[in-house]
C-alpha cells in the first residue's frame, strides 16, 4: 500500500516538475521574441541604414514660404455656453 502511494506521489510530482520546465521553456520563448522585437525597433530608432540627407530643408527656403493665417478665429467657449 505504501509503494503505490509513493509511486502515485512520486509520479504527481514528477508531472508538476515536467509541467514547471515547460511553463519555464515558454516564457523564455516569450522574452526571446520581445528580446528580438526591442532589437529590430531600436534598429529603426538608430536610424544608421536610413540616408535621410534628401530630406534636409535650407533656412533660407523657409523665409520664402508665406505664413498661414487662420480664416475663422475659433473660440472654444463657445462650445460649452447655454445661451445661445
Amino acid at each position: 500500500m505504501k509503494k503505490v502511494f509513493l509511486m502515485i506521489f512520486i509520479v504527481s510530482v514528477s508531472s508538476l516538475v515536467a509541467k514547471q520546465m515547460t511553463l519555464e521553456e515558454k516564457h523564455i520563448q516569450e522574452q526571446m521574441a520581445k528580446e528580438q522585437k526591442f532589437a529590430k525597433e531600436q534598429k529603426f530608432y538608430q536610424g544608421d541604414e536610413y540616408n535621410l540627407s534628401e530630406q534636409k530643408v535650407d533656412p533660407k527656403e523657409l523665409d520664402s514660404v508665406p505664413s498661414i493665417e487662420p480664416e475663422d478665429d475659433f473660440d472654444m467657449t463657445d462650445v460649452y455656453r447655454d445661451d445661445i
